[in-house]
């Protein structure tokens, strides 16, 4: 199959059991860990994913927006694509595209990353490892996860705590457990959304007590997670 739309990298795959709610339909938690898994998968074959932490350097997730067309269902055969979207600043973007066996667009989403020292922490220049002919510095996109703001009435309240299973390969919440916290706070309400945008503000590790608190406005519901006072995650849907 071509690679539609100048990505570099595709992933066929089928939907499973344990990835649907009882509708049959993907949850977006279960949709995040996909493009997760594919943008590991084409950082490790082109040399900037995992091999990087022989160097104490790794990529921390800073904003993804997801939006859904039609949710993929039970069993259904589709195809992932991603690909470099350029460079701003310290920003390195990465965009997907879900299409069904008819090549029918089923989700679009967007990433921005930020290349750290594991040690001190410190923020480095993307193109200082990504390869110029995937991540082009001198391009950005068009489309950029923006920063999100809260706004609206106050309507739920939840408080969870940060377990083992939440963590990843460095210890930390991994980023599609704080999609589920906020999926199912909207559950609750009777709210099934079909398009996401989140900021990853700052670290959580086991143990932590993440106060997680739902807006509603005219138009949309907006998200907040704090550890204590330090506010961790922000999110719209």
């Amino acid at each position: 199959m071509i690679i539609p739309e100048n990505l570099q990298f595709q992933l066929p795959y089928e939907v499973g059991s344990f990835q649907v709610q009882p509708d049959g339909k993907i949850s977006l938690t279960s949709l995040a860990d996909l493009l997760q898994e594919i943008a590991w998968k084409h950082a490790d074959s082109a040399d900037f994913g995992r091999n990087l932490q022989e160097s104490n350097q790794m990529w921390v997730l800073a904003r993804l927006e997801i939006n859904l067309l039609e949710f993929p269902k039970w069993g259904q055969q589709i195809q992932l694509f991603t690909g470099g979207r350029g460079a701003d600043k310290l920003f390195a973007f990465r965009e997907f595209l879900i299409l069904d066996h008819n090549d029918e667009v089923l989700a679009r989403a967007m990433s921005s990353w930020l290349l750290l020292n594991s040690e001190s922490k410190r923020i480095l220049k993307p193109e200082s490892v990504l390869p110029s002919e995937l991540f082009d510095p001198t391009k950005k996109p068009d489309w950029q996860p923006g920063k999100i703001s809260i706004s609206g009435d106050l309507i739920a309240t939840e408080t969870v705590q940060a377990r083992f299973s939440d963590l990843d390969l460095n210890y930390h919440v991994n980023n599609t457990s704080y999609i589920r916290w906020v999926e199912n706070l909207l559950f609750d309400q009777g709210v099934r959304p079909d398009s996401l945008a989140i900021n990853y503000l700052s670290e959580c590790v086991a143990g932590d007590r993440i106060s997680i608190r739902l807006y509603r406005s005219e138009s949309w519901f907006s998200v907040e997670g704090k550890v204590g006072d330090k506010l961790v995650f922000t999110a719209k849907v």
